[in-house]
């Protein structure tokens, strides 16, 4: 009987040591990890709601970190051990892509692995901070993380149907012609009204003539005889140089502490 409640127990305990291993690995491998606290409860909510959602259905994991300070390390340096240490990534490649924000300095960074780096080149990245930094910069946390997720969500689905962005190639910006049009016709009013009436207080003198006659001075004009005469032509051709195809693409990577390739791109907000 002792050797019965002695198993069970010892099964309660590894059963109690199992699930509290797989909730911390659970915790670890959230894909918002929020340590600056910048988003309210609920948005933290409906963030992660959209990690979880586009990175299960392209089987790549989209992961946002935030932090008060880098211990020391550099943004590339402390994004990648993050990845790394925290075991994010699909697959045997760990593929995956993720966005640290740090409020130590105002540092941000993109880290990229396994297929992630295919994905996210460097000048895709660049034109993905292009969208997302002015609302990190705002202080819109959650606009900004938000246009982080669905900006790879776009670009995993452009690099799996066809080739990823990339110099060149990258996505157009919208083009609001109602906004632009606008605010062409207004500058153009404005700047016609200001001409006109320029023009106007300039020539107070100037008086209304019925012919043109008005204006020409008595004998001073007197044409017998007039002919066009062609003499010569002369065009100039310079070649135009082309933008060479073979620099500048892909991704450049470099080497986690754990020894893993990472591709990466980041600056300040």
């Amino acid at each position: 009987m002792k050797k019965r409640i002695s198993a069970l127990f010892l099964m309660i305990v590894l059963c109690l040591s199992f699930g509290m291993a797989a909730f911390a690995e659970e915790e670890n491998a959230a894909r918002l990890v929020d340590k600056a606290e910048l988003l309210t409860e609920s948005a933290r909510e409906r963030v992660l709601s959209l990690l979880d959602e586009i990175s299960g259905r392209q089987q790549l994991d989209i992961v946002i970190v935030t932090t008060d300070t880098l211990d020391g390390k550099t943004p590339m340096a402390y994004a990648d051990d993050f990845y790394d240490e925290n075991g994010y990534g699909y697959g045997s490649g760990r593929d995956g892509v993720l966005l640290l924000v740090s409020m130590e300095d105002r540092d941000w960074w993109i880290s990229t692995s396994g297929y992630g780096i295919i994905v996210f080149t460097d000048a895709g990245m660049d034109y993905m901070s292009d969208q997302f930094l002015p609302a990190l910069g705002d202080g819109d946390y959650e606009g900004a993380f938000t246009s982080f997720a669905h900006l790879c969500d776009r670009f995993i689905t452009q690099a799996r149907v066809d080739a990823p962005y990339d110099i060149g190639e990258l996505p157009k910006a919208p083009f609001h012609i109602g906004y632009y049009l606008s605010r062409a016709l207004f500058i153009g009013l404005f700047f016609a009204v200001i001409i006109t009436l320029v023009m106007r207080y300039s020539m107070k003198s100037v008086r209304f003539q019925p012919t043109a006659a008005a204006y020409v001075k008595r004998g001073s004009m007197n044409v017998t005889q007039a002919r066009d005469l062609y003499l010569y032509s002369h065009v100039d051709r310079q070649v135009r140089q082309k933008e060479s195809s073979s620099s500048g693409g892909g991704s450049r990577t470099h080497r986690s502490s754990s020894g893993r390739t990472h591709g990466g791109r980041g600056g300040k907000f």
